[in-house]
Formats: C-alpha cells, sequence, structure tokens
C-alpha cells in the first residue's frame, strides 16, 4: 500500500492528510493557538466537588472547568498525591520515585470527597480535549508516550502490545523492559517497537524519565500550570502512525520540514529521504487532488459507486448514517442481491468516513434491509475488518432484525469538520449551493447511468450557456470524451434561462426526462 503524508501549513492552521493509494483516508486540523491537547499533564487546582456525580470540576486554564470522575483518579492517587506534596512543601525537588514509598491503593468505590478537598492542587493529564459546550476530561493515571514505549509513573506494570504477534518476540520485549526500567515505573511496549534492540528501548526509556523529572524541577504551588507538555499534532501522528510503508511525506512550509526531517532523521535515519519539501506555486492540496476529494467527502450526502449515497447526521449525543441505494439500482430483479451489493460498498466507505472525521461516540448505521442471516452476518464480519485499520478504540455490534449496526468510537478530539456548502453565484449568497467543483462529476454520473436506461436514444443536457461553454471547448472536450466513454449520443445545449449549477435532460422532441 501507497501511504503518503501531506501537510498543509498555513499561518492559522496546520492540515495534516494521510493518503492510501492516492485516497484520503484521514484529515487533521492543528490549530497554531491550540491548548489542552491528549497527553499534555498539568498542575491544576480543585474547584468544586460533586459528590452526586461522584467527581470534580478542576482549573487548568481553560475558560470550563474540567471534569475528573472519581473512577479517572486510579488506584495509586495517593501515592500521586503525596509524590506532589512533598515537592511543592520541600525547597529541593524530589523527582525520582524510585526509592519512593508507594502508599494504598485508593478504594475503587470510594468516593471523591474522601481523597480531594476544594482548593487542592492535583496532577492530571487531559484525556479528551474540550468538546463543544464541555472542558476537557482528566485523568489522574499519568503517561508520557514516547514512539516504541510509554512510561507510567507510580506503576510496576510491564505490558506488550498484542499486536505483536509473535509470543516469542512479545515475551523477549518484556524480558528487556524488566531488566532496563527504574522502580515504581511501569511500561507499556508499543507495536512499533517489535524487533526493537536494547540500547534503543535503553535511550528511549531514559529519555522519558529525563521529561518527567524536568517537570518537577522547580515546580510550586502555581495551578493552573502546563508541566509536560504532548507533542505538536504532526509530530505526534508520525510518531503513532510511521512505518516502513510510509511513501513520502510532502510539506509546503521550510521551517515544518526540518523539523520533521530531524525528526524523522532520529527515529528512522534511512528514511530520511521520503520527507520532501513542496514549494510549487500550486496550492499543495490542489496539486495532490485532495481539495477535491474533501468538498465531496465532507458533506452531508456522500455519493458512492452504482448510484448510492449516504447521508451522515450528527446530534450532541451520537451519529447516524443511512445507507441508500438511490433510484439506480445495477439489478432490480434481485432486490437481496442488491441490498447486500451496496450494503457491501457502504460499509468500506462509513470505515473510512469515520476515520477521515473522527467520528467519535455512538455511531448507528441503518443498512438497506436484508433478509437471510448468511448476507447479515457477511456484512457485520466485512464491517469488523473494514474498522481494523481504524486506530482508535472501537467495538461494532452485530445487525439488529432492522438491519442497524451500532458502533461505539473513541472520542477524545472535537470531530473533523469541513463547511462544503458554497455562496450562490446567482443570488450573491442569499443561499448556498453544492461546491461548483464537484458539477463535471454529479453530470457524467448522471448520464453514465442514464444510458442504461435510454439505449440508443438520443440526449440533449440543457445547461446555463457558462457550464455549456466548457464541456463543449476544446477539440476533445469534456462533451465528446463522454460521447465515445458511453458510446452515445449526447447534445449540450446552452440555457440563458438556466441557473449556474442548474440543468435539465432533454429528448429529441425537447421534453425533460428524469435519468
Amino acid at each position: 500500500m501507497n501511504k503518503e503524508l501531506i501537510i498543509n501549513a498555513t499561518p492559522q492552521e496546520v492540515v495534516i492528510a494521510l493518503v492510501e493509494d492516492k485516497v484520503l483516508v484521514e484529515l487533521n486540523r492543528d490549530k497554531n493557538n491550540t491548548n489542552f491537547s491528549v497527553g499534555d499533564i498539568y498542575l491544576g487546582k480543585v474547584k468544586k466537588i460533586m459528590p452526586g456525580l461522584n467527581a470534580a470540576f478542576v482549573d487548568v486554564g481553560y475558560e470550563k472547568d474540567a471534569f475528573l470522575h472519581y473512577l479517572d483518579l486510579g488506584p495509586q492517587f495517593r501515592s500521586i498525591n503525596k509524590f506532589l506534596f512533598n515537592n511543592i512543601e520541600h525547597k529541593s525537588p524530589v523527582t525520582s520515585i524510585s526509592n519512593f514509598d508507594m502508599e494504598e491503593d485508593i478504594d475503587k468505590h470510594g468516593k471523591i470527597n474522601q481523597v480531594l478537598h476544594d482548593g487542592q492542587p492535583i496532577l492530571v493529564q487531559i484525556a479528551k480535549e474540550p468538546i463543544s459546550t464541555k472542558g476537557p476530561r482528566l485523568t489522574s493515571e499519568l503517561s508520557i508516550a514516547g514512539r516504541n514505549i510509554v512510561l507510567i509513573p507510580f506503576s510496576d506494570k510491564v505490558s506488550v502490545s498484542q499486536k505483536i504477534q509473535s509470543r516469542a518476540e512479545r515475551e523477549r520485549l518484556r524480558s528487556i523492559v524488566q531488566s532496563i526500567r527504574p522502580k515504581n515505573f511501569g511500561v507499556i511496549v508499543r507495536t512499533v517497537a517489535e524487533n526493537s534492540n536494547v540500547s534503543d528501548l535503553d535511550a528511549e526509556l531514559r529519555g522519558l524519565l529525563d521529561k518527567w523529572q524536568q517537570a518537577f524541577q522547580n515546580i510550586k504551588n502555581q495551578a493552573p500550570k502546563l508541566l509536560i507538555s504532548e507533542l505538536d499534532r504532526t509530530t505526534a501522528m508520525l510518531r503513532d502512525m510511521f512505518n516502513p510503508e510510509f511513501n513520502n511525506i510532502y510539506i509546503n512550509d521550510e521551517k515544518l520540514f526540518e523539523e520533521t526531517k530531524q525528526y524523522i532523521r532520529d527515529i528512522a535515519p534511512d528514511r530520511e529521504k521520503i520527507v520532501k519539501l513542496y514549494d510549487d506555486a500550486q496550492p499543495i492540496f490542489e496539486h495532490f487532488g485532495l481539495e477535491k476529494q474533501i468538498k465531496s467527502l465532507f458533506g452531508k450526502t456522500v455519493a458512492l459507486q452504482k448510484g448510492a449515497y449516504l447521508v451522515i447526521e450528527r446530534t450532541e449525543a451520537l451519529h447516524v448514517i443511512d445507507v441508500n441505494s438511490g433510484n439506480r439500482t445495477q439489478n432490480s430483479s434481485n432486490q437481496e442481491e442488491n441490498a447486500i451489493d451496496v450494503n457491501m460498498i457502504a460499509a468500506a466507505e462509513i470505515a473510512r468516513q469515520l476515520r477521515l472525521r473522527d467520528m467519535g461516540g455512538i455511531i448507528v448505521i441503518d443498512f438497506i434491509d436484508m433478509h437471510t442471516a448468511e448476507n447479515k452476518q457477511k456484512l457485520y464480519e466485512y464491517m469488523k475488518e473494514c474498522m481494523q485499520t481504524d486506530r482508535a478504540r472501537h467495538h461494532v455490534l452485530p445487525l439488529s432484525k432492522f438491519c442497524l449496526i451500532q458502533i461505539t468510537r473513541q472520542r477524545v478530539r472535537p470531530e473533523t469538520t469541513v463547511s462544503t456548502l458554497e455562496k450562490c453565484p446567482s443570488c450573491n449568497g442569499s443561499g448556498e449551493v453544492t461546491p461548483t467543483l464537484l458539477i463535471i462529476d454529479e453530470l457524467e454520473n448522471i448520464i453514465r447511468w442514464g444510458m442504461l436506461k435510454y439505449k440508443n436514444k438520443p440526449i440533449t443536457l440543457a445547461v446555463h450557456p457558462f457550464i455549456a461553454a466548457y464541456l463543449n471547448k476544446g477539440i476533445f472536450s469534456i462533451k465528446r470524451r463522454w460521447k465515445f466513454k458511453y458510446l452515445h449520443r449526447l447534445k449540450v445545449k446552452a440555457a440563458n434561462s438556466h441557473a449556474f449549477l442548474e440543468y435539465a435532460f432533454l429528448d429529441k422532441n425537447n421534453e425533460k426526462i428524469y435519468l
């Protein structure tokens, strides 16, 4: 698979597109003024205890207080709290926890007011970025992520990613980490660490330990305060996603290009050449054909093959996706066969849409009704298979009797949204229209299906004069290419009465027909 990362840097934000075989599968926007990223560790202050929710609101510097539930304190909370108190009260910092006397774990069925009180300083980590009207979601189970390992203070557990299939390799990595980790530090070995040697893992572990210790060198009760910052979105994506399958990384900003090149040089010196600076006059997303994909993929309606389409609705609590076969079917004589055919196409696109928009929470998908248990099981298995490439934690439930599938997907940051509507050139902005960029594709899609219905019958396409001129221009015009491609007589007619994006199909008697 050909994987490429296309990075468009502007003064306001950095937009990161992951492309697989020229198809856009992920889009991330990292605004330059964005704080409170997942993974950031803060010294916060408890603002309000909520016994009814068994939770507390914590001030971490955001406009709304962050939410911390009792179950997110972690069993070692007393040890973390004691360590923080010692560092704040003592003039000399106590950054090492290797000789730290751990406290007894808190009761997992306890109450929030048994361990917290108003005004108390507390170490917390961002678990979810601010979403909609809600502030950040916090946890006190701290961790510091590296490329190969994740360091967990106040823990002695060592675990290895189950995605490493070789049991012998998992045991080898576990043994290495057990031999190099300090006391009172747990470690999670990530999938990318497979076949890593001792020196690489030890060097990364030391780096993460230094990051932890430097955060507490001169700590005082100055809450709220950022202690350990997560990497920026670009570097974090490279850390989590980079593998030998990456072919190219294109960046249109020289400073970001140098930073990314240095990062790749550090983690994979032999792959440094895949980082390339894009300096052409044409915008980088247009050059790689991404602008058109974004316009067609982020609307409320997403077109599929064979005339089918998805309708995606978003609410505060969940997302609803409706699968429609459209008014054109390939095999109208066998509805069951047509239903499974369209549903399979929709399943692959839905899995892509979840990654692309980073949709989280509860997703309900209304597939086209099927009657056989075999087809329902086939669709369920295929849906799970399509979701395997999704890095976010998720769970797919079997089809209900009404052909509904429910998916729960991890949500840690706001959903990626792109406005695809444009101001109408006819009414100068009092209304909105679908993207003009897609009008030619839309016309060709209708014509392709119309040829099956009106074989050997001449068809006239009536459009606005500007669109007609565009379709007719040149020796090898778009209209001529369509005629040869679909082997059908087609005429394009300029209609002065039509609005800019309005069109109609006419028969030989100039009567309107519906394709």
